[in-house]
């Protein structure tokens, strides 16, 4: 708790976000919990003052928790700049109310934030935009860029040499289905496998993810672009068909949406994780989050959610949805389900060991679950579920059954398909999984694989974990591979996720974690980052071993090296 008023963090909203419906401005800030009501009644008074005398209508958005919040207001897309100036003087006027100091002055504040509105307002952006809406399509619009339509409809300028709406050729512009998906964990492995199933339609699919964006087969950017960057890129490119899109929590909490408005939304699942950042303490307001891509989705569309997640059920009927509910399930029986089903609902679900569609009295086997490799026959659970989610979203986007059965025969999940998610290589007899495990909830999910997997040979997990993570989280992802079993375990630091942390302190805390409950020192070995970890596990590993290494940073090397000791 902070011994004064202090603002942490200020910053535009892009898109609709957790807090609001459209583009605004947030600022973080935390005070001493008595202070709290007092000074955001102060914001909110001073935040009107600066509207009323621009001239602007606005909704605020407001997150509190004990100790801080979020405070926000949407303002004109051409302002957003100018919008966190206002926003700042509003609270540093009530932080200076509740001190009983002099605030800051309104006059030259105003002066100020009017010549900076001056330089930032672009008419032929909001015309343009309102053009947009007229017709139905959207508009993306960055420091850069400006644009209409989506996809193979989209039409781009330099946001300093926009064409009037009149000379715009509108009837060559449209939008293409556009899905978000979101979750703890299956995000990347869902968006890939939908990918597969809308090119196996005969479409071209285009999607974003934490490893990049691809476009009708072309890598157009590698990296995390699971944000608004990556969305805007592949929603710019004109071979685009339909674009799949991975909307991760930190793009939602820092920029809001890359979209106004999909026509599909899918949420994998809510695990713990990243609790503690912009105003997240616990599953329930991060299943918040992730259910804003759902809000986002209007009546004609649908959402796929994940039925035997308890957070996402709960959440998910407060969250005042628009379009109807696919439910996913790996249990038929499911009582949410079933009774969606009966009432006319749809859901997608594990049946007689097949991937079975439902929609009231209908019943379609799409294939065996046998028939997607990714599954491991059923024992990756976790793969399974991901599948179902994709299956939900295919049918959503009037995919034919026939063709999803392709799509799905079609993904290997090999380092080509599913590059970094469950990659099995077998050395010589030493079996090798890669995965990108990064929360217990993904370290459980790698211990069903690891299961069907294990013969008589021993066991080996590499892992590591980010420096965002509070310390419990960071002991329960020890927890959680020790729960494996595994008869040797390697620590690696990962440099590049440290953020904030001493070099060696997170390794430290789970090889702490790791000697508490039990496993001998001589079973631990410490490892500098991927690769090491990696060599470390192959030196280590004889014919019969199964060795499960999460790979975080150095993807691309790790899957190349295995390859290459790979038999062809």
């Amino acid at each position: 708790m902070a011994a004064r008023p202090v603002r942490t963090d200020s910053r535009r909203l892009t898109g609709p976000s957790r807090l609001l419906s459209r583009a605004g401005a947030v600022i973080e800030v935390t005070f001493p919990d008595r202070d709290g009501n007092r000074l955001i009644a102060g914001w909110r008074h001073h935040l009107h003052r600066m509207l009323e005398a621009l001239g602007w209508t606005a909704e605020l958005g407001e997150l509190c928790w004990p100790g801080g919040a979020s405070l926000a207001f949407t303002a004109p897309l051409d302002a957003l700049y100018s919008a966190t100036e206002v926003n700042e003087w509003a609270w540093d006027a009530a932080v200076a109310d509740a001190g009983g100091e002099a605030e800051p002055a309104f006059d030259p504040a105003i002066a100020a934030i009017r010549e900076h509105l001056a330089q930032e307002r672009n008419p032929g952006l909001l015309a343009l935009r309102d053009a947009a809406r007229t017709h139905g399509v959207a508009c993306l619009s960055d420091n850069r860029t400006a644009s209409v339509g989506l996809g193979s409809g989209s039409r781009s300028w330099p946001v300093a040499d926009l064409p009037q709406p009149a000379q715009v050729p509108w009837a060559e512009v449209h939008n293409v289905p556009t899905v978000l998906i979101t979750g703890s964990n299956g995000k990347t492995t869902t968006v890939r496998l939908l990918a597969a199933l809308v090119e196996a339609a005969g479409r071209v699919p285009g999607y974003t993810s934490t490893d990049g964006v691809r476009a009708g087969g072309e890598t157009l950017a590698s990296g995390d672009y699971a944000g608004s960057e990556g969305a805007r890129l592949l929603l710019r490119d004109r071979r685009v068909e339909t674009a799949i899109l991975e909307t991760a929590r930190g793009g939602i909490l820092r920029r809001g949406l890359p979209v106004e408005c999909a026509d599909v939304a899918v949420v994998t699942n809510i695990a713990e994780d990243h609790i503690g950042e912009f105003g997240v303490f616990d599953c329930a307001g991060l299943a918040d989050v992730k259910l804003v891509v759902a809000r986002a989705v209007p009546s004609s569309g649908r959402v796929v959610l994940n039925a035997e997640d308890p957070w996402l059920a709960d959440r998910a009927d407060a969250a005042g949805l628009a379009a109807p509910i696919v439910w996913f399930a790996l249990d038929p029986s499911h009582p949410r389900v079933r009774a969606h089903v009966a009432d006319g609902g749809q859901a997608c679900v594990l049946q007689d060991g097949a991937f079975v569609l439902l929609g009231g009295t209908r019943r379609d086997t799409v294939a065996p679950v046998d028939a997607l490799p990714i599954t491991f026959g059923g024992a990756a659970r976790h793969n399974v579920a991901n599948a179902l989610a994709a299956i939900a979203a295919a049918a959503a986007l009037g995919l034919p059954t026939g063709a999803i059965a392709r799509g799905l025969a079609g993904f290997a999940g090999s380092a080509r398909d599913n590059p970094g998610r469950a990659n099995l290589f077998d050395i010589g007899g030493v079996r090798v999984v890669v995965d990108f495990a990064h929360n217990p909830h993904g370290m459980a999910a790698l211990g069903d694989l690891a299961r069907a997997l294990r013969g008589s040979g021993r066991v080996l997990v590499a892992l590591g974990q980010a420096g965002d993570r509070d310390d419990a989280s960071i002991r329960e992802l020890a927890r959680a591979a020790h729960a494996l079993a595994p008869d040797h375990v390697i620590v690696k630091e990962m440099d590049k996720y440290r953020r904030g942390r001493a070099p060696g302190e997170v390794p430290a805390l789970i090889v702490d974690e790791l000697r508490r409950l039990g496993l001998p020192a001589e079973s631990i070995s410490t490892a500098p980052d991927d690769m090491g970890a990696l060599r470390l596990a192959l030196r280590w590993g004889r014919p019969g071993d199964l060795l499960l290494v999460t790979i975080h940073v150095d993807q691309q090397p790790a899957l190349e090296l295995l390859g290459s000791l790979t038999p062809s």
